[in-house]
């Protein structure tokens, strides 16, 4: 078997109060060193202005213009346009008295202003500060005022949002400007509270002919990313220039050694630019000098969009792939016995191919045309690479194309981060025993330069130079790390028991009658409750199979309902080994699937545990009330 990893450093034994550690590792490919930057390189300006030097008229930013009401075809933006309004944005950015250092809020969803926008504060050394599109008024206030932003842009549909917060932020908001239009009305409105409104070419009219950019450094701070957060307030992330160009350059070394993307390559953008994740591919993107097309904002026209711009780079998060899974398998399912036959007979051919060691695309060719091309389509037929993050140490692990084993893995470390795993003695998990497993902890030329006015938080993670993930991962026999459980979000039952509940949700998951639920105990209960969405059809084919009426809303209220559901998840519990005080006692079953607007979930889908616990809390307590007679 391979092994895609190498040891750089001995394990530690434990030293007093700290726990001991295991070997440090890197993956194959930085085993002489961490990747390093080429000399010179101090900015993701460079990337940018490199790729319009080199292909000025390539498309770089493309929209679907709507008219009437339709959405045509895409039309584009080349390089050397957004360059040109990248400089302009920048010099009127600077006319305003905004200076190298300061801070840019960035609001809104996907388009090309967002990246002129951030290209812009990249030429002047100005820290970009995306504010969520999935957040509401108070996160984007505490957020403007936190990081003291001086200037905004603003999407013409979040105005709104922003001016009914306006009130609170004049401490340091000066000027907003809108990705498009603004209104007389929404301009005297800011007016009054000493702030001035631009639309968009309004301000770029105030840029200065040959305004020379400033001098940047790679140890400048290039963006401060706000993280949601599931509890509390939210964190500034503070990322530099190196650290942002380290993680593109760790991109393209991990697809060259499989694919490499070229100018002649399209990317769809859909996931939020206001995470890391997606400005990350997105840099790349640039820094090769390809397209990227924007997503309409509709999902319902989402799939529309793709079909329209046919990309052949595609990224997601787990819980898009999940939906692309189960829309498959309805699909083939609803296909008639034959084509079921066929398509499980090609999907078995290829993954024991895949599984002896066969690349991808020499597997089953032949299946591949007659079958697998069906799938592709949905994603418009050119799609090339797919890349998933938002998922546990995205960006800092990553799976290698055509390794099989390392499927259910988070994969290696990447060329610019090294591994090890600490033990968690009170969770029983000893990173020095034959199989290891502990908390992962970090360190590399990727991690983040701290939590914006907030040491406290940053010394609590950031620990003798290691950052400390809070997630639990065991390493493979391969060197590929698999996440098993989470060191946080972990209570204790009044009985004593220890409940790792991330681990048990992932568990509960795994039922095809549902598609999300929280689990919920504290420590003077002496059992597990959850709030559970049901899938629809699965209640609803339930429903029809024994007599029951009414719609989706009544039958959640069915207990019988409730008791099929539960029945379920914990049949699912038994099959998993899991123990009888982390089996559920009651649930409820929840219409409703638990969305940002409600505060419920992060932008990356996860669970914000005390919204739920504050939304849900009548619910809870009745749960208990009612597995408590039962039990009686």
């Amino acid at each position: 078997m391979s092994v895609y990893t190498v040891q750089v450093e001995d394990a530690r034994p434990p030293l007093g109060e700290k726990p001991s550690a295991g070997p440090v590792y890197r993956c194959i490919y930085a085993k002489d060193g961490l990747l390093e930057l080429p000399t010179g390189l101090e900015s993701p300006w460079e990337f940018f202005s490199h790729s319009v030097e080199k292909t000025p008229r390539n498309r770089m930013l493309g929209h679907r213009e709507v008219v009437d009401g339709k959405a045509g075809p895409y039309v584009w933006k080349t390089y050397q346009e957004v360059y040109d309004e990248a400089i302009q944005v920048g010099s009127a950015i600077r006319s305003r008295g905004v200076s190298p250092g300061a801070r840019c809020g960035i609001y809104g969803s996907n388009c090309a202003e967002w990246i002129i926008t951030m290209e812009a504060c990249n030429s002047h050394g100005i820290y970009y500060v995306p504010l969520y599109d999935t957040l509401g008024a108070n996160a984007v206030e505490f957020v403007v005022n936190h990081a003291e932003v001086s200037i905004a842009f603003v999407q013409e549909n979040r105005i709104q949002s922003i001016l009914k917060c306006l009130p609170r932020c004049t401490s340091h908001l000066k000027t907003i400007i809108s990705f498009g239009k603004v209104t007389d009305e929404q301009r005297k409105e800011a007016e009054q509270l000493g702030i001035s409104f631009f639309a968009w070419k309004e301000f770029t009219s105030l840029a200065t002919p040959d305004d020379k950019l400033p001098t940047k450094a790679k140890t400048d701070i290039c963006t401060i990313m706000y993280t949601s957060g599931t509890t509390g307030e939210p964190k500034g992330v503070l990322l530099t220039n190196e650290a942002m160009m380290h993680q593109v350059l760790s991109m393209d070394k991990l697809l060259y050694e499989t694919d490499k993307l070229t100018e002649e390559d399209c990317y769809f953008s859909f996931l939020p630019l206001a995470h890391v994740f997606d400005q990350i591919v997105e840099t790349y993107c640039i820094y090769k000098g390809a397209s990227i097309g924007f997503f309409g904002g509709d999902v319902r026209y989402l799939m529309a969009d793709v079909q329209e711009l046919k990309p052949t780079f595609f990224c997601g998060v787990p819980r898009i792939f999940d939906r692309i899974y189960t829309g498959t398998q309805e699909k083939v399912s609803s296909g008639g016995a034959l084509k079921k036959i066929l398509y499980q007979y090609a999907y078995s051919y290829k993954l024991k191919n895949l599984e002896a060691g066969l690349k991808q695309d020499e597997a089953s060719p032949l299946f591949d045309n007659l079958v697998f091309d069906k799938i592709k389509q949905v994603l418009g037929g050119r799609v090339r690479i797919i890349a998933s993050g938002a998922a546990p140490c995205a960006g800092c692990f990553t799976s290698i194309a055509n390794v099989h084993p390392m499927i259910g893995t988070v994969g290696v470390p990447v060329v610019t981060i090294e591994a090890r795993l600490e033990s968690v003695p009170e969770m029983g998990y000893d990173a020095l025993s034959t199989v290891p497993r502990g908390e992962i902890c970090l360190r590399g030329k990727t991690m983040f330069s701290g939590y914006y006015k907030r040491p406290d938080l940053t010394d609590e993670v950031v620990v003798d130079g290691w950052f400390h993930t809070g997630d639990i991962g065991e390493w493979q026999s391969n060197g590929a790390m698999k996440i098993i459980d989470r060191k946080k979000n972990i209570f204790k039952l009044s009985q004593g028991e220890y409940v790792a509940v991330e681990n048990l949700e992932n568990t509960f998951g795994q039922c095809p009658l549902i598609t999300m639920v929280w689990v919920y105990g504290n420590s003077f209960e002496s059992f597990l409750v959850a709030v559970v969405v049901p899938d629809r059809k699965a209640i609803e084919d339930w429903a029809a199979a024994h007599n029951e009426t009414g719609d989706f809303q009544s039958l959640c209220e069915n207990p019988k309902a409730r008791k099929y559901i539960l029945d379920e998840l914990n049949s699912i519990g038994q099959k998993n080994r899991l123990r009888g005080f982390e089996m559920l006692k009651a649930v409820y079953l929840e219409p409703n699937p638990f969305d940002f607007e409600r505060g419920l979930i992060t932008p990356t889908f996860k669970l914000k545990r005390q919204q739920l616990l504050k939304h849900y809390k009548d619910c809870i307590d009745q749960l208990y009330v009612e597995a408590k007679k039962t039990k009686a």
